[in-house]
C-alpha cells in the first residue's frame, strides 16, 4: 500500500573537520599483553572508577573505549558496547604520529632527511617556477605544520585527481617555519614522499617495521585518487593497538629488545619543535612536535578528531589509549589530569580488593545508552507494510517502509543504489550494514523502541566510527515525520 502523503524533516547537527619516557617493559609476551591490578603499578583501583565515572557524567555516550598501561602493563581496559576489543576504530588525525614514525624511520634507513626540500621529491608536479617559500619548504616543516600556508591545504586539494601537484601549486605567502597552521595537506604530503622514496604505500612500509613487531593486525588506512595513503588521517586500528604504539613511544622506540625507531627520533618528534598559543589552561597550545601535541603535565599525545587519542605520560611510566565521539577533547585530557595522574604513586600500594571488584564490575557493565520505551505500539499494524516516499532530495534515502511484525523489527531505506535493510533490537543491539552519507564503515548496531504510541526511537551505533546516528519516526496518520541527528 502506497501512502499519499509524506513529510520529513532531516536534522543533521555534525562536528565538521578532520577537526582531528622511561618505560622499560613491553607489557607484551610475544605480543600478548600482560595484565597486572592497579594497585601493584601504584595507583588506586577506586582512582580508576572515579576516571570511568567521571567520563560518563561529563561526555555521556561519547566514550568508546580506554586501554591503561602502567609499568609497561594493562591495569584497566574498557569497552562501551556495542564497541568491543576486536573492532578497529577511526583515528582521524592520531594517523599523523603514525606517519611521522614512518618518516622517522626512513631517515633512521638513510632514505631522506628531514632537513630535504619537499620540492624535490616531486619535480614532476612542482610548477614550473616555484615561489622562493615553497622551494624552501623542508619535511621538518611539514612536520612541525610550519609550511607557510594561510589556510588549510586538505580541502582545497581533495577535489582533485593529483593531491602532489594540487599542494604544491598552493600559494605559500609565509616563509616556511615561521607559521604554524595545522595543516593535514601536510601530512599527506610526508605519506607521499615515503611512497616516493620506497616505492611502496605508507601502509605497506610500516607494516613490517611497526605493525607486525607490535602485533597490530589488519591496519586499514584510507588512499587519494591514485593510491597514496592519506596519512594525516584514515588509519584504523584498535585501541589497544593505540596503546601498543604509545608503549613503543614510552620505551624510545624500543620493543622487545628490538629498537624499532631511533631513540634520537622518538625523543626529537615528541619535544616542544614550535609555538602553537600561549594559553596555559589549553592543552592545544603547549607547543607542537612532529605530529605530536605537547600536554600539560610534561605529558604529549597523538590524537584525532572526536576524541582518538594516544596519550603518554613519561614521569608516570603511563600510556592512556581513549576512542570517542566526543565534541568536548579538553574535557577528555582534564578528567585524564584530575583523576589519574595525582592517583600514580611511585610505589605499589596495598590490595584493594572491594575497590578492585567495584572497577571490574562497572568495566563489566559499559555500554552506550540504547533507547527507552516499549516494545510494541498500537501503530505498528497500520504502519507495517507502508511505504513511505520521501519529498524532497535527501542523502538518505528516496523511501523508507517498516516491518514491525518482523523480530526484531526491521526498517528498509530505498535510495538510487536499490534497497537497504537493518534490524533494530529491542533492549539489545542488532547487529547489521548500512550505509551512511559521511561514513567510512558501513558496520552497525542498531537498538530502537517506543518513545510514546506515535514515536518510534532508533540507535544507530556505526562501532568502527565515532559515529552514532539518532532517528526518530513519528507517525501522524498518513504523514511520517523523519529526525536524523549524528
Amino acid at each position: 500500500m502506497k501512502e499519499k502523503i509524506f513529510i520529513l524533516t532531516f536534522v543533521l547537527s555534525l562536528l565538521l573537520g578532520l577537526a582531528a619516557c622511561t618505560g622499560s617493559e613491553t607489557g607484551s609476551a610475544g605480543n600478548k599483553p600482560v595484565y597486572s591490578n592497579p594497585e601493584a603499578e601504584g595507583i588506586s583501583s577506586r582512582a580508576i572508577l572515579e576516571f570511568v565515572e567521571a567520563l560518563e557524567t561529563e561526555q555521556p555516550d561519547a566514550i568508546h573505549s580506554f586501554v591503561l598501561r602502567r609499568n609497561g602493563k594493562i591495569v584497566a581496559e574498557g569497552w562501551w558496547h556495542p564497541y568491543a576489543p576486536e573492532y578497529p576504530h577511526m583515528l582521524y588525525s592520531l594517523s599523523k604520529s603514525f606517519t611521522s614514525t614512518a618518516i622517522g624511520m626512513a631517515q633512521d634507513e638513510g632514505l631522506l632527511s628531514i632537513n630535504d626540500p619537499v620540492v624535490s621529491f616531486f619535480p614532476e608536479d612542482a610548477p614550473e617556477e616555484p615561489g622562493n617559500n615553497l622551494k624552501s619548504m623542508r619535511i621538518r616543516d611539514l612536520l612541525r605544520m610550519n609550511t607557510g600556508h594561510q589556510q588549510g591545504t586538505l580541502g582545497r586539494i581533495r577535489g582533485s585527481d593529483n593531491w602532489v601537484e594540487g599542494f604544491l601549486a598552493l600559494e605559500v605567502p609565509h616563509k616556511p617555519g615561521t607559521h604554524f597552521l595545522y595543516n593535514t595537506g601536510a601530512t599527506y604530503m610526508c605519506s607521499a614522499i615515503i611512497q616516493k622514496v620506497t616505492g611502496v604505500t605508507l601502509l605497506e612500509y610500516l607494516t613490517p617495521r611497526l605493525f607486525e613487531p607490535l602485533g597490530i593486525e589488519h591496519p586499514a588506512w584510507e588512499t587519494d585518487p591514485r593510491g597514496i595513503n592519506t596519512g594525516g588521517y584514515g588509519l584504523s586500528i584498535t585501541t589497544e593497538d593505540i596503546s601498543r604504539f604509545g608503549q613503543l613511544l614510552l620505551q624510545k622506540g624500543n620493543w622487545e629488545g628490538k629498537q624499532l625507531v631511533s631513540e634520537e627520533w622518538v625523543e626529537e618528534a615528541t619535544s616542544y619543535q614550535t609555538s602553537n598559543g600561549s594559553n596555559p589552561e589549553s592543552d592545544w597550545e603547549q607547543g607542537y612536535g612532529y605530529q605530536f601535541w605537547r600536554c600539560r603535565h610534561e605529558v604529549y599525545r597523538g590524537d584525532g578528531a572526536f576524541g582518538q587519542f594516544c596519550i603518554v605520560m613519561p614521569e608516570q611510566n603511563a600510556v592512556l589509549a581513549i576512542t570517542s565521539g566526543s565534541r568536548d577533547l579538553q574535557g577528555i585530557l582534564n578528567v585524564v589530569w584530575a583523576h589519574l595522574l595525582p592517583a600514580m604513586g611511585d610505589d605499589p600500594l596495598e590490595t584493594d580488593e572491594e575497590g578492585l571488584e567495584l572497577l571490574n564490575e562497572k568495566l563489566e557493565g559499559l555500554a552506550i545508552r540504547m533507547p527507552v520505551g516499549e516494545n510494541s505500539s498500537p501503530a505498528t499494524s497500520e504502519i507495517t507494510g507502508k511505504k513511505y516516499e520521501i519529498e524532497a532530495v535527501n542523502p538518505l534515502g528516496k523511501a523508507i517502509t517498516f516491518d514491525f511484525e518482523a523480530s526484531p523489527p526491521v526498517i528498509t531505506i530505498k535510495n538510487g543504489e536499490g534497497e537497504k535493510s537493518f534490524a533494530a533490537g529491542f533492549g539489545s543491539w542488532e547487529k547489521g550494514v548500512m550505509a551512511f552519507p559521511i561514513m567510512v564503515s558501513d558496520r552497525i548496531a542498531v537498538s530502537g523502541a517506543w518513545e510514546d504510541p506515535g514515536t518510534y526511537a532508533v540507535r544507530m551505533v556505526y562501532y568502527e566510527t565515532p559515529y552514532l546516528v539518532d532517528l526518530h519516526f513519528t507517525f501522524e496518520g498518513d504523514r511520517l515525520i523523519w529526525d536524523t541527528d549524528v
